[in-house]
């Protein structure tokens, strides 16, 4: 592949640099004769750059990275028709995409398996999940400690059939023919576990209502 070095990327690393060209290799046999090296370097590239200044283990942020590309390449997919598989897409949209949505997305994907599809965002993304989230949906049996705060882009919207919003007021996107609906959930920021219980509940109440309302049995 061309040479991988961004010039936003100004201070990274040797490590980086190699770990950003295994990712997009591992991107291009994920995406073959539908994406060329161009348009998913180019997506990898957006992806670091969303995190290169609020994350602070370096190291980490080409796995980040390419997590994010993944997603976006796969939403552009759908986007463009090139993957058409009939499953309904849900995005959930918050603030900081820390812990309402990050729940949310928890007990949609923990319910619906693989018979629908489910993303999470957030209008000023945080640096990690809240860890009383964490705690709070492990008492339900759902592990979200993997999740990671991540902004929405253009064509995540615009892959989703439903987009759930929660607290992101103006800010959240709006697509002509796109399903939107705002749920009014507390913020979980800085609440004990026991304080988000509560939110907790109540997201895992309306993802069982919107999963009847897509007809997904569970």
């Amino acid at each position: 592949m061309a040479d991988l070095i961004h010039p936003d990327l100004l201070d990274i690393s040797v490590d980086q640099e190699l770990a950003l060209r295994t990712a997009a290799v591992r991107l291009a046999g994920e995406f073959t004769g539908i994406y060329g090296p161009e348009t998913i370097e180019r997506f990898l590239h957006t992806s670091y750059d969303q995190f290169a200044t609020t994350h602070t283990i370096p190291n980490y942020l080409p796995l980040l990275a390419e997590r994010f590309a993944r997603q976006r390449l796969q939403a552009l997919a759908r986007v463009e028709g090139h993957h058409v598989d009939g499953k309904p897409v849900v995005l959930f949209l918050c603030t900081h995409n820390a812990g309402r949505s990050q729940m949310a997305l928890g007990f949609f994907t923990a319910l619906a398996g693989d018979r629908a599809i489910a993303w999470s965002g957030g209008s000023e993304p945080g640096v990690a999940i809240n860890p009383s989230a964490i705690t709070a949906m492990a008492e339900r049996g759902i592990n979200i400690r993997g999740e990671y705060p991540k902004p929405w882009t253009d064509e995540v919207v615009r892959a989703a059939d439903v987009v759930i919003t929660m607290g992101c007021g103006d800010a959240c996107p709006v697509f002509p023919g796109t399903r939107y609906e705002n749920w009014d959930v507390d913020d979980p920021a800085d609440l004990t576990p026991e304080q988000v219980r509560p939110i907790r509940d109540d997201l895992e109440r309306r993802v069982h209502q919107l999963l009847d309302q897509l007809t997904i049995t569970n």
